[in-house]
């Protein structure tokens, strides 16, 4: 499977962070995929292609074009696409894979989780979306979701929509065997108290 995955592109976060990052890119290639992802040397990003170059996997990288600041794009990545802009980017992303991992991140991270989340929701894939919650850094984002069904702003079924994991391989093991299902749009709408 081409697997994308999301992540924070600091340099400034806890080491732990990065060797989970470094450990879930070699995992991929340990399992036969091959890594998509926004094309990012440092973070959380460059740590998931790491992992994955040293396994000698295949990394799809997508940057746009203005990203061209020394030092910010990856420099072993066996395909380097450029789009235009940030948009084209998550498309291609999106395009390319065949599932979704999200690693800690900052407002990037969330923004791609949450567009996939809703392209997800609106019936326009039916792809795995797994979030790897390293150090209970998801914790607080999946408690306001519960918060959001709690007061009748979201469907209780969008919880369902993508799955959170504290283990690397229960998370692969999820993404390879995930059993697509059909999403009924009306359901989804359907908020009731």
């Amino acid at each position: 499977m081409n697997i994308c995955v999301y992540g924070a592109s600091s340099n400034s976060i806890a080491p732990e962070f990065i060797a989970a990052g470094e450990e879930i890119g070699k995992k991929l290639v340990e399992r036969g995929h091959s890594l998509v992802y926004g094309a990012g040397g440092g973070g959380m990003m460059g740590a998931a292609a790491r992992g994955v170059y040293a396994e000698r996997g295949h990394i799809i990288g997508i940057a746009p074009k203005f990203f061209d600041v020394d030092g910010v794009l990856f420099e072993h990545c066996d395909e380097l696409i450029r789009p235009d802009t940030m948009r084209q980017r998550k498309q291609m992303m999106e395009e390319r894979s065949d599932a979704f991992i999200v690693l800690p991140g900052g407002i990037g991270t969330y923004e791609e989780f949450f567009e996939i989340l809703t392209l997800k929701q609106l019936a326009r894939h039916k792809k795995p979306i797994a979030i790897y919650n390293i150090r209970g850094y998801f914790d607080p984002m999946q408690s306001m979701m519960e918060a959001t069904v709690a007061q009748y702003f979201m469907n209780e079924a969008t919880l369902r929509l993508y799955k959170t994991f504290d283990n690397a391989d229960a998370l692969l093991d999820y993404l390879e065997n995930y059993q697509t299902e059909e999403i009924d749009i009306r359901k989804m709408k359907d908020i009731k108290k």
